[in-house]
């Protein structure tokens, strides 16, 4: 079978390594996706273990359409009570580039009416639309006159993970801060800070991955157990797999703010995740006047861009930092993630690595310095 994870941009190469590590074949690079093959159970276990992908697509069905009464057509030769029952629900996420096909709504609408035309000639009934929690999600794909139908088996997009009750002004992506602490290369060992940690998502994905705890251990609920050939033998095997790959670790992970209010839902979200214990710590910290506690660490954090969350100067901002790690971090890695590319140059660091990443619409980089007495001073980061 054809699955295809998709992820954000900056981020599929590592999909795809973790993706082959899981068992996934034959494995694809695309915009945004991998493309790979398996069965049912590597569907249900990438949803259940993968940290780096939104969602697993499956086609079934591709064909071509030049009307919206070929549309229809097509869509109706597909067997919907294979997927869904008469009393289900289901929603259609279009995804569509076309002149043909110039309203999205319109299409989706012709999709929906072969659908439900289906099941009230077959049963005499018909399945609703659901807009939050349908039970079966319906991807609809036309680029011009070709068009592609795929079911989404993860049901809510898989960054909502269940712990993060609370968040700040602009938190991060629980997928991306995964990405993130992945591309560091971080060995798992190292103390781990994140100095502006806000509502604490970097330092709990850093947790998470340190005690090899998979995502489904915060016992969400998938699209797929709600398929009509849903295998719930399987499912439980791997969720026993997952429980029992967690292993115990006593590497030193802190989130520092200097705001009380962010902290409190840093520490209200860990809570909410009972399985990491006491595997982090939240700290107020002005990190403008911090200095290293341990002799050798690693920084990963996200700091305010003037974007989401107002800084009233980001160059002289974005300055400061570099003075700061630059005398009072030796021996560290810094690894900043920001969308204001103009305002990293003002750093003043020489970076080693400058990784381009999106966060949501917003070109972003992950910029590595590595930090010894005596840094060079350095100010292009494009």
């Amino acid at each position: 079978m054809k699955l295809i994870a998709r992820t954000f941009a900056g981020l599929e190469n590592i999909l795809e390594t973790e993706l082959q590590e899981l068992g996934a074949k034959d494995t694809l690079i695309q915009k945004r996706a991998v493309a790979f093959e398996g069965d049912k159970e590597m569907m249900y276990k990438v949803n259940m273990f993968s940290r780096l992908t939104l969602d697993v697509l499956t086609p079934i069905k591709s064909f071509t359409a030049k009307t919206p009464e070929e549309l229809y057509t097509e869509v109706r030769k597909v067997n919907w009570s294979k997927y869904l029952n008469p009393q289900g629900t289901f929603s259609i996420a279009p995804i569509i580039y076309s002149s043909i096909f110039t309203h999205s709504q319109f299409a989706m609408l012709k999709t929906k009416d072969a659908i439900v035309d289906q099941f009230r000639e077959a049963f005499g009934s018909r399945p609703d639309i659901e807009k939050y929690t349908p039970d079966l999600r319906i991807v609809l794909k036309i680029s011009e006159h070709k068009c592609e139908l795929l079911l989404n088996s993860s049901g809510a997009p898989l960054f909502k993970r269940g712990y993060r009750s609370r968040t700040g002004e602009a938190p991060l992506n629980e997928i991306l801060a995964a990405g993130i602490i992945t591309l560091t290369g971080w060995n798992k060992k190292t103390p781990f800070i994140d100095p502006m940690c806000g509502s604490g998502t970097i330092p709990i994905e850093a947790a998470m991955i340190a005690r090899n705890i998979a995502p489904c251990l915060t016992e969400r609920e998938y699209g797929f157990e709600k398929w009509n050939d849903f295998d719930e033998s399987i499912f439980n095997k791997l969720y026993d797999e997952a429980k029992d790959a967690v292993v115990e670790s006593r590497v030193i992970i802190k989130g520092y703010d200097i705001d009380m209010e962010v902290l409190a839902a840093a520490r209200g979200n860990l809570k909410n995740f009972p399985l990491l214990g006491n595997s982090i710590t939240f700290e107020k910290e002005d990190f403008f006047n911090s200095q290293k506690t341990f002799e050798k660490g690693i920084l990963v954090f996200n700091p305010p861009y003037d974007k989401r969350i107002n800084v009233y100067n980001v160059n002289d901002f974005y300055a400061k930092l570099g003075t700061v790690l630059k005398h009072s971090f030796e021996n560290y890695d810094a690894w900043i993630f920001s969308g204001n590319l103009d305002a990293l140059k003002n750093v003043g660091l020489k970076p080693k690595v400058k990784i381009p990443l999106f966060n949501g619409p917003e070109e972003s980089r992950l910029v590595h310095y590595p930090l010894y007495l005596g840094t060079k001073r350095y100010g292009d980061v494009n």
